[in-house]
């Protein structure tokens, strides 16, 4: 060991999806991206960037971005900030908001990238277990804390909370920041952005990555009180002011603008998940009622390690966690009515195999 090793900032950092190299020739369902392309309005803004102009800095406030989301959303521009996907929001917050002595909650079943920050960035935590069928108990979260995070709809369960469990949360925590990550709202749930003007502790964040079709460009934002997005400001400005690029600025734009087009690729996703509950339920899978684009599923006699292995070797990438509670679970994500189907006769296979075994 080198004596410089004994400076270091050691964390469990956080595994993402596996991302095949070869992605063309295996069904992705793992990382809960969209099945379907961006707008047309997104694409023609790419095709007029104007990459001469790349010399030049982007605008460090993003300003075409934050008047588009401004304009859609109905609040003012001061209450907007925006970053390199959902999860540079979520780091910002972390390390501008979470510095006492006290622990912040999340729940125990939920996204993995939580603690990772928090252990980053020194942070006290402690996750609050979820009920026995997943759901999150306002009442538990009823306690003396440092600040309050949990995602709704929560991944990977695929549940959400209805808005008066939210209320309630947040109407017992309104001495410290409260955040709620909707990252998969468009697809199911209410959203906290109504309870802006009664709690001016609430954080609400957002992606462009799953309902926007535009995981990879990397934009987020987060919407809240004038004062806690300054203090954010505050902090990105200290650390590195051109978060984002110029081609994200632009195209973010374009999609957030684009709205009818988004709502109707978000129903046939939620259609395809919806006809996905006989179809599993036929091969022998109990799977939670989603409010995501994926579903979260266990069959009653394979164990979810030797599914997924039998997935995988068949060209079907699904997510397993090796955790406590959800082993035996898989994640699945809502692909095209084809990548689903051929899912599904892998299933069979498998299954059937196991059974005559």
């Amino acid at each position: 060991m080198y004596p410089w090793e004994a400076c270091v900032r050691k964390v469990t950092p956080y595994v993402p999806g596996e991302q095949p190299f070869e992605e063309s020739k295996i069904i992705k369902l793992n990382t809960n991206e969209n099945p379907y392309p961006p707008s047309p309005e997104v694409m023609k803004a790419a095709e007029c960037i104007k990459w001469k102009d790349m010399r030049l800095y982007p605008d460090y406030r993003a300003r075409e971005l934050v008047k588009a989301i401004s304009l859609v959303h109905g609040v003012g521009e001061d209450m907007i900030f925006p970053g390199v996907g959902s999860d540079d929001v979520l780091s910002m917050i972390f390390m501008t908001f979470f510095g006492s002595s006290k622990p912040i909650l999340f729940p125990d079943v939920s996204y993995s990238f939580y603690s990772v920050w928090a252990e980053v960035y020194k942070i006290p935590y402690e996750k609050v277990p979820v009920g026995e069928d997943f759901t999150i108990n306002p009442e538990d979260y009823y306690r003396d804390n440092g600040g309050v995070v949990f995602p709704n709809p929560n991944a990977p369960t695929s549940l959400a909370l209805e808005i008066g469990g939210v209320r309630d949360i947040l109407e017992h925590n309104r001495d410290v920041i409260c955040v709620v990550d909707e990252a998969y709202i468009d697809f199911g749930g209410t959203s906290a952005l109504e309870l802006l003007d009664e709690f001016p502790n609430l954080i609400v964040v957002r992606t462009f990555s799953k309902s926007k079709s535009l995981a990879g460009l990397r934009v987020g934002y987060a919407i809240a009180a004038p004062e806690i997005i300054k203090y954010l400001n505050d902090v990105k400005y200290s650390v590195n002011s051109y978060t984002l690029n110029t081609p994200s600025i632009e195209v973010g734009a374009a999609a957030m603008l684009s709205g009818k087009y988004y709502a109707t690729q978000t129903e046939h996703v939620v259609l395809t998940r919806e006809a996905a509950y006989p179809i599993l339920a036929e091969l022998g899978f109990e799977t939670l009622k989603s409010s995501t684009n994926f579903l979260f599923t266990k069959h009653e006699r394979l164990s979810g390690k030797e599914i997924y292995d039998g997935l995988r070797a068949r060209g079907v990438y699904v997510r397993h966690f090796n955790a406590p509670r959800i082993d035996d679970y898989l994640r699945i994500t809502i692909g095209s009515e084809y990548n689903m189907g051929f899912m599904y006769d892998v299933l069979r296979d498998i299954i059937n195999g196991h059974d005559n075994a």
